[in-house]
């Protein structure tokens, strides 16, 4: 991989860690325009394939042309007619034509709604535990760690450059309860030109001594958090808005009543985003209904604490009810949806289609370290062949997802659970260029292509999803700027 940044991670002291830093995704740019295909999910199930399209981006990354000419006509030409059409100066633009090679397509970049950043050095170590016993062996030990900066840093930078080459460009991340490790996620993804919530994982109860915070430590280092992470954004609009605050009660189990509380005032004081579990084993579901029996339900924690909110991430929601569903509904918040996680912890099947049949908001998450990869288009391979396996045990067909549906999930899902959908996740005027540039035919390609099926683009994506990676993924752009490139 070729780096696109020439700033070096800046040396941060648990003392001073707001140092004047600049982000690649805020870099300056040429009006740029770009020729190909374009692919992408303009409403559920619906795929759009734009071959032979120039799109234009602006200095501030802003889709402003958008035209589609002929198939197979002269794209120099159109080049030149769209230079002439909107009065563009030759000598302030950068041409990029990718028209030449049918194996290489744009596609927006994927948002990864739930993963745990200091979890990703145990990807794939998940062994034979359930899901609070592996909380226990693995997760609880290896986040304490991030109390020494040193190792957030080594593991941050790792972390935030493997999604990015994965092709997320917006990731909500858990970070630990330790406030100046938190903010170091903060500075790494601003600086790298990712998108991110950052969130300081909340947690002062039924956790381990050495991991585990005093309402007042929390409420002190959330301040201080949220202040760090908006002056780092500070005089941007809203599209160049790189990172964010997010409010992070880890779950109930691990939060008083009057910690979560405390948060769900916060989040609506300052209208800040949400993430927490909800509803992930049968296991922690009896034992949140043990701790909290003056709720009427797990959902109903968050709701009466208000943390239920058009801004809240609720990841997994495989065991819900029908009441917890009209609750989600009522109050318009999203869901993460984990399949790898679920899978590997075997905590159960979430039912996607009965979600979004009744109106709830979906997406996708890697949930990094329960779930194995942090590729987002691994996840989507995964969440349509859990919705086979639900139809396997209902006989009822319609609950399978198709390829579109789940790229829908990765992409303009994300954006709408995030509140971000009015400028991220299509190629549209207006949208702001975050996306990937695939190409199916890389060297050392997973993927094996024969002629005869250029140009079939459903049978492409369809490949792509079930046999690609991030080998495909040859450059990651975010707010128009190229935050990778690796040729």
């Amino acid at each position: 991989m070729t780096s696109q940044n020439p700033i070096t991670t800046p040396k941060m002291t648990q003392d001073s860690l707001q140092p004047k830093i600049g982000s690649l995704a805020l870099a300056p740019i040429k009006f740029k325009l770009y020729y190909g295909t374009f692919i992408y999910t303009p409403t559920l199930g619906e795929l759009a394939v734009s071959t032979d399209t120039c799109i234009g981006v602006d200095k501030k990354g802003t889709i402003k042309i958008k035209k589609q000419f002929e198939e197979g006509s002269d794209s120099e030409s159109n080049i030149e007619l769209v230079i002439a059409e909107h009065g563009l100066e030759r000598s302030e633009l950068e041409i990029v034509d990718y028209s030449a090679d049918p194996n290489k397509f744009f596609f927006p970049g994927f948002i990864d709604t739930h993963i745990h950043a200091p979890q990703v050095p145990n990807n794939g170590i998940f062994g034979n535990t359930t899901l609070l016993e592996w909380l226990e062996k693995y997760t609880f030990p290896l986040e304490a760690s991030f109390k020494d900066v040193k190792t957030a840093s080594y593991i941050y930078n790792k972390v935030i450059d493997r999604t990015l080459t994965n092709g997320t460009t917006l990731a909500s991340y858990y970070a630990t309860i330790h406030e100046n490790a938190t903010k170091l996620l903060n500075d790494i993804a601003y600086l790298k030109g990712q998108r991110a919530m950052i969130g300081k994982t909340c947690m002062n109860q039924h956790s381990p001594d050495n991991y585990i915070e005093t309402l007042d430590e929390c409420k002190e280092a959330q301040y201080e958090v949220i202040k760090h992470v908006e002056q780092t954004n500070e005089g941007y609009e809203s599209f160049d808005v790189i990172t964010k605050p997010i409010i992070t009660p880890r779950f109930a189990g691990s939060c008083t009543e009057e910690l979560m509380r405390w948060l769900g005032e916060l989040s609506q004081s300052g209208e800040y985003h949400v993430q927490t579990h909800l509803s992930e084993n049968h296991g922690e579901i009896k034992w949140i209904a043990d701790m909290f029996p003056h709720f009427d339900s797990y959902a109903d924690i968050y709701a009466k604490c208000n943390l239920l909110t058009e801004r809240t991430v609720l990841a997994h929601c495989i065991h819900i009810s029908e009441e917890e569903k009209d609750l989600l509904v009522k109050h318009n918040s999203g869901i993460s949806h984990c399949p790898t996680s679920n899978s590997s912890i075997t905590s159960g099947e979430a039912r996607i289609r009965w979600l979004l049949d009744n109106g709830v908001k979906v997406s996708l998450g890697t949930d990094c370290s329960g779930g194995f990869s942090p590729s987002i288009l691994t996840v989507a391979r995964h969440a349509l062949l859990v919705s086979r396996h639900l139809v396997m045990k209902s006989k009822k067909d319609k609950q399978k997802l198709t390829t579109a549906e789940v790229l829908y999930l990765a992409t303009v899902g994300g954006a709408q659970v995030l509140n971000v959908d009015s400028y991220l996740g299509k190629f549209e005027p207006g949208f702001q260029f975050d996306a990937q540039l695939i190409d199916l035919n890389v060297e050392n390609s997973p993927l094996d292509l024969f002629s005869f099926q250029q140009g079939r683009w459903q049978e492409l994506l369809d490949k792509w999803l079930f046999n690609g990676d991030d080998r495909n993924t040859v450059k990651v752009f975010v707010n128009g700027r190229c935050v990778v490139s690796k040729v």
